[in-house]
């Protein structure tokens, strides 16, 4: 591809290049660089890319993209913003891949996955035209499931995706929108046809540094959509809609003037249930997902549907059959009478909202172990500490991914919110060790939740990710119980 086609809707500020030069491919890391590619130098967290244009030359890059003219003797395009750039590069060089589908993305704190899962499943359903998607837990191009490593890709991997998803027939792509990937422009170039907002409360605050900029974050996906789905009954609802520069569909749980009311909500241990009223129809609700937060995530998928034309009745009626999420209030086998939930609630707001859904419908005690992930927030421990202590039976303090620091300190953290008496919590750093504690000491009727770590199955200590999958450790330990 010739570079001028590649640097169409790119503003340059200077183009010290020969913009008929073919280029092979782009690259944003100098180690990944081959011959006759385009090196976009980016700057990163712990480096700058700009440092490694030398390398990304000897490696044979025929032009370099740059926010500050290169000393090397190469050919380059210099702009403000290599990241916005590098985005739309990625597009053009894939063919606008997303432009060949129906784009729909979900933001927010809580909720993301499990309503861009059941989204998928919905129009794939009441469709019958495939779905990608791309989220926390995986991506999906069909049923073919893809690794991921974060929320929302890098702008070229994630193009690159587009274009698969594309290639193999999808219609429509359904994806996570991190704050992150609006804020870093990895999502820049793309209109989506539907964004949807679930919720916004206290989360990534070590990169955003208030709740006013990790909010103005979120609102950015209100600005590139045709249409938004807006939950109005949280708190920041109303700053989303007023942000919003499309037409604005609301749903709520208590607000008459909302276009989505849930009515006669009904919760298990198993399911929830609720009559949907919209457009003048009333239809009944079942999911297969327990919690009071699932009204909300359904509520959420009505919605993103209803604004892509599904008609409710098909709707309420794909959602009977729609499957839970892998760390989504996951129920994990036990062969007694008590239950354990693998839950991905690793934020104050989502920890308080999966112990009171169960505290509902718990025949007997709710114990929650969770710990806190170490080189991120560190205002949110003693909040998730004291919210714990304050709703749980009884509360299980562990390592959660400690990274560089030292679990013994986030333990500390957690510590200083915690106002309960000694008996009711108890300090096991070793989260398998803490586990194994938790299924010993249970009671009949229990509900167990292991939180935070959800679909992951590693633990990262140091920078080094180590194995370790909840459900095994579960699954191991019981059935050591019963050999014994």
């Amino acid at each position: 591809m010739k570079l001028k086609e590649l640097l169409t809707d790119v503003e340059a500020v200077e183009i010290n290049a020969d913009t008929e030069t073919e280029i092979a491919d782009i690259s944003y890391d100098s180690r990944k660089t081959r011959k006759n590619d385009f090196f976009v130098a980016i700057r990163g967290f712990e480096s700058d890319g700009h440092k490694y244009i030398g390398a990304a030359v000897n490696a044979g890059a025929a032009v370099v993209l740059c926010e500050e003219k290169p000393e090397e003797d190469i050919p380059y395009v210099l702009v403000r913003n290599s990241r916005e750039a590098l985005a739309l590069v990625s597009r053009n060089y894939f063919g606008n891949p997303a432009s060949e589908m129906t784009l729909v993305g979900v933001t927010g704190t809580n909720g993301k996955t499990t309503t861009t899962m059941l989204i998928k499943h919905v129009l794939e359903d009441c469709t019958g035209e495939k779905a990608g998607l791309i989220g926390t837990n995986q991506n999906m191009i069909g049923e073919r499931v893809l690794p991921t490593e974060r929320t929302t890709p890098e702008s070229y991997e994630l193009q690159k995706l587009f274009r698969e998803m594309a290639d193999e027939g999808c219609k429509y792509a359904v994806m996570e929108v991190s704050s992150h990937s609006l804020v870093l422009d990895r999502v820049s170039g793309l209109r989506f046809e539907v964004a949807v907002f679930t919720n916004l409360t206290q989360d990534h605050l070590d990169f955003h540094k208030s709740m006013e900029e990790y909010a103005a974050a979120k609102a950015l996906l209100f600005e590139r959509c045709n249409k938004a789905a807006i939950n109005i009954d949280d708190e920041w609802g109303g700053y989303m809609r007023e942000h919003a520069k499309c037409p604005v569909f609301t749903y709520s749980e208590t607000k008459l003037e909302a276009d989505l009311i849930a009515k006669d909500i009904r919760l298990s241990s198993t399911n929830v249930k609720f009559c949907a009223l919209a457009m003048n129809s009333l239809e009944r609700v079942s999911l297969e997902i327990p919690g009071k937060f699932s009204v909300y995530n359904a509520m959420s998928v009505i919605a993103a549907a209803l604004l892509l034309n599904v008609p409710l009745n098909r709707i309420c009626e794909s959602l009977k059959s729609a499957k839970g999420v892998k760390g989504r209030v996951e129920v994990v086998p036990t062969p007694e009478d008590y239950t354990i939930l693998i839950d991905y609630a690793h934020t104050p707001d989502a920890l308080e909202n999966v112990i009171k859904s169960m505290k509902e419908v718990a025949p007997g005690r709710v114990v929650v172990l969770f710990g806190c992930g170490g080189d991120r927030d560190k205002t949110k421990r003693p909040i998730m500490g004291e919210i714990a202590a304050a709703l749980a039976d009884f509360v299980i303090i562990t390592s959660d991914n400690p990274r560089t620091e030292v679990p013994g300190d986030i333990i500390a953290d957690i510590l200083a919110g915690v106002k309960a008496p000694k008996s009711r919590y108890k300090i096991i750093e070793d989260r398998s060790e803490a586990i194994a504690y938790a299924i010993d000491n249970h009671m009949e009727g229990d509900v167990i939740i292991l939180a935070g770590k959800g679909h992951e199955t590693y633990q990262i200590i140091g920078k080094t990710k180590q194995h370790m999958d909840e459900r095994e450790i579960v699954a191991e330990h019981i059935k050591s119980k019963i050999k014994a």
